[in-house]
C-alpha cells in the first residue's frame, strides 16, 4: 500500500525562527511550528511552509512569490510572527498582496499560535 503524503492544500507562510534577529532562543517557536504541521498529517491534510527571515538572506518577496505559485493552494496561512508586530506592519501587508495577487482562489487564515496552524486552516477547508 502507497503511504505517499497527501497533495498540499494548505500554504504556512511565517517567520524561520533561527533567522530573526536578537538575543533570544528560537527552539521553542521551531518546537510549536513542528508541533503545529504534524497536525496536517494526522488529519491527511496536505500542507507545505514557506518560512522566510528577518536578517535580511532572504528577498522575502520572492520567497513568498514562489512557493504561492508551486500549486493552486486552497488554504493559505499567515502565521503570527508576520502579522502581530507593529513594526513589521509593512511585511504584513506586503505578504496579504501578494496571496491575494499570486493566489486569488486560496482563501487567507491567521493562526494565534504556530501550534493552532491546523485549525486556521480547517476553517476554510
Amino acid at each position: 500500500m502507497d503511504k505517499t503524503a497527501p497533495e498540499p492544500r494548505v500554504l504556512v507562510i511565517g517567520l524561520d525562527p533561527y533567522r530573526v534577529p536578537g538575543p533570544w532562543d528560537p527552539t521553542p517557536v521551531a518546537d510549536a511550528i513542528a508541533a503545529g504541521m504534524t497536525r496536517f498529517a494526522a488529519a491527511g491534510v496536505g500542507v507545505e511552509s514557506c518560512l522566510f527571515g528577518l536578517d535580511g538572506s532572504d528577498d522575502v518577496d520572492a520567497v513568498v512569490t514562489e512557493a504561492l505559485g508551486r500549486r493552486p493552494w486552497e488554504v493559505v496561512v499567515v502565521g503570527g510572527g508576520v502579522r502581530k508586530a507593529e513594526d513589521q506592519l509593512d511585511l504584513f501587508e506586503r505578504v496579504v498582496n501578494l496571496v491575494r495577487r499570486h493566489a486569488p482562489g486560496a482563501a487567507i487564515a491567521f493562526n494565534s499560535t504556530p501550534t493552532d496552524t491546523y485549525d486556521a486552516a480547517a476553517r476554510w477547508l
